[in-house]
């Protein structure tokens, strides 16, 4: 059983490595590469924002959902990605790029019904070409989430943190049953791939929110923007753009959970695991690797 359960990880297993820019062509395409981390260069800006628009009608609410970034100077390529959950599971993605410029923003109207727990998050990303032979990146990220409350006995409510004692209520539920969902479907995942959990740490993609110059427990500052850059960098092109799986298709992130990062305690690889929307687990591997 336990040579099964190898031979069935190697196959899901999947390293995040891309070579997205062609040196040679000089042609930019749509994607997130990590490049050495500029210190000269930040943003200005970097915010996501969730805001409930109005009352609910035939059942249904809108909410209006805000990307955007302001670098301090032009870049040569300038790229944001979002994510939206919905009570634990992605409900949308958001994405844009644009040559030659500091600013992008973007905003998407999303119909939904039903009282949910909403969470985004958004990598913010630069590609800076200082000459031909030197290629750096700028890089941030931005977070926000809301509660919002539909129900046919009262009005429709939103916030983010609750103030009376029922919008605690309404808050303990629905974290109670996002986090149900995501334990038992990461459970089922570690099990599946025969994980061992006490050689990582985890932390809910959610969550794993770092600023510009912020560091990652148990890692220094350098190696927490590597290992940010690299793993959105491998999130863009094995889950933002499609769930790569073993059998070589590709499924919609659409409806698939949280994913759970799973950082190794000797700093060598991290695991990303994901259920996709059709009940599948999927774990993703990344080597971490040190600029020297």
């Amino acid at each position: 059983m336990m040579k099964k359960n190898i031979v069935l990880y190697l196959m899901i297993l999947i390293i995040f490595t891309a070579t997205v820019f062609n040196l040679s062509g000089g042609k930019v395409q749509e994607s997130i590469t990590y490049f050495p981390i500029d210190p000269k260069v930040s943003f200005q800006t970097a915010y996501t924002s969730i805001t409930l628009l109005n009352q609910a009608k035939n059942g249904h609410y809108t909410l209006e959902w805000q990307l955007a970034s302001t670098l301090d100077r032009r870049a040569y390529l300038r790229q944001d990605i979002g994510l939206l959950f919905s009570n634990g599971k992605l409900i949308d993605k958001s994405g844009n790029w644009k040559e030659n410029t500091k600013y992008l923003t973007q905003e998407k109207k999303i119909t939904n019904e039903g009282s949910s727990f909403f969470q985004a998050i958004t990598f913010h990303h630069a590609e800076l070409h200082e000459n031909d032979n030197q290629i750096f990146s700028a890089q941030t990220m931005s977070a926000d989430q809301l509660y919002v409350i539909d129900t046919p006995f009262s009005p429709l409510n939103s916030f983010r943190t609750p103030m009376s004692q029922d919008e605690k209520d309404w808050k303990e539920g629905l974290d109670q049953k996002t986090n149900k969902l995501l334990q038992n479907s990461w459970n089922k995942g570690i099990q599946n791939f025969s994980v061992n959990l006490s050689q990582y740490r985890t932390i809910p993609l959610t969550k794993f929110y770092f600023k510009s110059n912020d560091s990652i427990p148990g890692f220094s500052t350098e190696e927490s923007k590597r290992i940010v850059g690299n793993l959105w960098e491998g999130l863009y092109k094995n889950y933002f753009l499609g769930i790569k799986k073993a059998n070589g298709t590709t499924e919609t992130p659409i409806g698939s959970t949280i994913p759970l990062i799973l950082l190794a305690k000797d700093k060598t690889h991290l695991l990303v695991l994901i259920e996709t929307a059709s009940g599948k687990p999927i774990i993703l591997r990344q080597k971490m690797e040190y600029a020297h």
